[in-house]
């Protein structure tokens, strides 16, 4: 639930907390068990000490999708740098069905990585390649090898190259900072794209990776911007009276959907972004909010009270509104799966007041709450739909959890100080 949905369903404050209750429903472990796989630490050529740990970094993504289970490397005998040096009954011992091995190279001021993926039970190959890059690109490199492991393994495209927005605020002196910052999926490597003494709201990434667009308060009133992220160049979009929130870009990136309440009621409209052109989508007098589009560029999913509740709808441009959620007295912040089949949300239980993210299976209408913490809010789902990150509260801080989708994974990302919330999980980068 972020801050638009407080402000327009709830008249609370800016950025105020959410009551704490029970664990309804919590799913503890996926209903299938991992695949073990043993990736081995990577050979290394050069003299100096490497700064990231290659292979560390493959098999925390694989064990961040939920669905492989790596072996700890203090219960490896060996530490094979190709297929020829692999003993298999020793790994088959350990209980690994797949083991991926590499070797790292200096050649020419880069590094030149060699990589392979064996089936223990054969003594196959199913992959091998290699990739390079500089001694900057080491988290590139490995965040690639996993990306083929996974996808030669599950058929899934991999989504551990992909990026991650999101705010923070903290304490300085007599106000606050506010930061929109950029890292890898798992958090690593961020950087500040934007400052601000005002609060900053909702980032959320272009279908090219290339521009976000988000919401500031630097004005001292709500108004959308598109900022461009290599030049830093910033496009004001909005400076309509009243709210201005929950930008969202179409699947092509021509045009973006988002929240205006000129007209006296929080509505959905969409605006082309070259000719500027603006459509209102929904009129109705409860509250509608939080837009996400569907993959054809012409059904929008939103939260909207109109049935007394915040619920989610499904809304083609031009059509009319069909209430997708039903399990639950509040539901919000929809976000689709990349297959469309899961819709994935803010849910909260009859009977409790404590806020979940949760998935729904929209063929069949059941339900799984996938989060055990209890202050959740803005879920956003990774573009292969295996895992997702959302904002919570941990050992008292605001932290941004990362989740797998099957419930089988539930971790901390490290991020920078201070409270963090907003997360948008960027496309496939190009």
């Amino acid at each position: 639930m972020n801050t638009l949905i407080r402000l327009a369903l709830f008249g609370l404050a800016l950025l105020a907390g959410i009551a704490q209750a029970a664990d309804p429903l919590v799913v503890t472990s996926g209903t299938a068990r991992a695949t073990p796989i043993a990736v081995v630490p990577f050979g290394w050529q050069g003299g100096s000490v490497m700064s990231d740990d290659m292979a560390e970094i493959v098999g925390n993504d694989l064990r961040n999708s939920g669905v492989f289970e790596p072996i700890p490397r203090q219960n490896m005998i060996s530490q094979p740098t190709g297929p020829g040096e692999i003993i298999y009954r020793d790994w088959n011992a350990l209980g690994a069905q797949y083991v991926l091995v590499g070797n790292i190279v200096p050649a020419g001021g880069r590094l030149q990585v060699q990589y392979a993926l064996m089936n223990v039970a054969t003594e196959q190959q199913v992959l091998a390649g290699s990739v390079s890059g500089s001694g900057d690109q080491v988290r590139d490199m490995a965040h690639y090898i996993a990306d083929q492991a996974f996808e030669k393994l599950t058929g899934i495209k991999g989504a551990f190259s992909t990026r991650l927005l999101y705010v923070t605020a903290e304490r300085m002196g007599g106000g606050t900072r506010y930061t929109l910052q950029r890292a890898d999926y798992d958090g690593a490597r961020a950087v500040i794209l934007l400052q601000s003494r005002e609060p900053i709201l909702s980032p959320r990434f272009a279908p090219d990776g290339r521009r976000i667009a988000y919401v500031s308060f630097e004005q001292k009133r709500p108004r959308i911007f598109i900022q461009h992220i290599d030049t830093g160049r910033r496009e004001q979009i909005t400076n309509f009276e009243g709210l201005n929130g929950a930008p969202a870009f179409s699947p092509d990136g021509s045009r973006l959907a988002f929240v205006l309440s000129k007209d006296g009621n929080p509505e959905i409209y969409v605006m082309n972004l070259a000719s500027r052109q603006l459509q209102r989508v929904t009129n109705h007098f409860g509250i509608d909010t939080e837009p996400f589009w569907g993959a054809d560029g012409q059904t929008l999913y939103f939260t909207s009270d109109r049935a007394g509740k915040p619920q989610i709808y499904r809304q083609t441009i031009g059509g009319g509104a069909e209430r997708v959620s039903f399990v639950g007295n509040y539901n919000a912040n929809p976000k689709l799966s990349a297959d469309e089949k899961t819709l994935v949300m803010i849910h909260r239980q009859d009977g409790y007041t404590n806020f979940k993210v949760a998935a729904q299976d929209l063929q069949r209408g059941t339900l799984r709450v996938l989060s055990d913490t209890s202050l959740d809010e803005s879920p956003t789902v990774a573009p292969n739909g295996t895992m997702l990150i959302y904002a919570t509260r941990h050992q008292g801080r605001g932290v941004l959890m990362l989740a797998s989708i099957n419930g089988r994974v539930r971790l901390p990302l490290p991020t920078a100080q201070g409270e963090v919330r907003e997360p948008s999980w960027s496309p496939y980068l190009k």
